[in-house]
């Protein structure tokens, strides 16, 4: 019998894997990677290491969840230790979940090794607070590509001492803009689009609500991103400003 890793690869750098991620990583025979581990982080593993890609996008998966969950089961049953290497944390939109309950039907053991989420470190990288004593104090994470996304209700997830923080929301832009005024939310609230956090070419654009989709469109901003909005969103353009008026004086 061998085991199964749902191992958290970050949100891009290298330098934020964990100890234990980079041991398994390192030593791994078999690593069933996600599209969104950076190529630097599958180089760390072995030469002798296979590797096999089940990267998703919006519009083609290289293999259905269901093939996913079988190929850890079996790999696990004829004795290999398997690394599933998923961006972030495994369990944070990640479908950790579902791929560790399907090795503990099999009888597989399986074992999570946390990361750095996506949202957490695209927000260090930008100097962006989820959470500030002057502007919020309740974070909230949602998906902005999932079942039913214009009959849930997001009134209470963004507004006055809030952060609310969209994965996979780069498609929807528009429909989570509008679907967020509709609840309630005003246009003129900062947003903050983070693209290709913790990555040398890392880029942090800002908007009120209102201008979201277009922000989107105009910047070619392309995946892996993360949306946030809220006071904090604007935090460090505010940072910076004072700095700069001080420098003046």
């Amino acid at each position: 019998m061998g085991k199964v890793w749902l191992v958290g690869a970050g949100p891009g750098d290298p330098d934020l894997l964990t100890l234990r991620a980079s041991r398994l990583v390192m030593n791994a025979r078999l690593i069933v990677h996600d599209g969104l581990v950076d190529p630097a982080i599958l180089a760390m593993a072995s030469r002798n290491a296979r590797m096999v890609s089940v990267a998703k996008s919006r519009s083609r998966h290289t293999m259905k969840q269901e093939d996913i969950n079988a190929l850890l089961v079996r790999e696990a049953l004829v004795g290999t230790e398997v690394v599933r290497l998923k961006g972030g944390d495994p369990f944070v939109f990640g479908r950790g979940g579902e791929e560790a309950e399907a090795c503990r039907a099999a009888g597989v053991p399986v074992e999570v090794v946390p990361g750095v989420s996506a949202a957490l470190g695209a927000a260090a990288a930008a100097q962006i607070p989820l959470t500030h004593r002057d502007s919020a104090s309740i974070v909230s994470f949602v998906a902005g590509q999932c079942k039913g996304l214009t009959e849930q209700d997001w009134s209470g997830l963004a507004g006055k001492g809030r952060t609310l923080v969209i994965y996979m929301g780069l498609a929807t832009s528009e429909a989570i803009a509008e679907k967020l005024i509709a609840d309630g939310l005003s246009p003129d609230v900062p947003v903050a689009v983070i693209e290709n956090a913790t990555r040398q070419d890392m880029r942090v654009l800002r908007s009120p609500l209102a201008g979201l989709a277009a922000l989107v469109e105009t910047n070619k901003v392309k995946s892996p991103a993360l949306i946030v909005i809220g006071e904090v969103a604007a935090r460090e353009d505010e940072t910076m400003r004072k700095l700069a008026l001080e420098a003046i004086k």
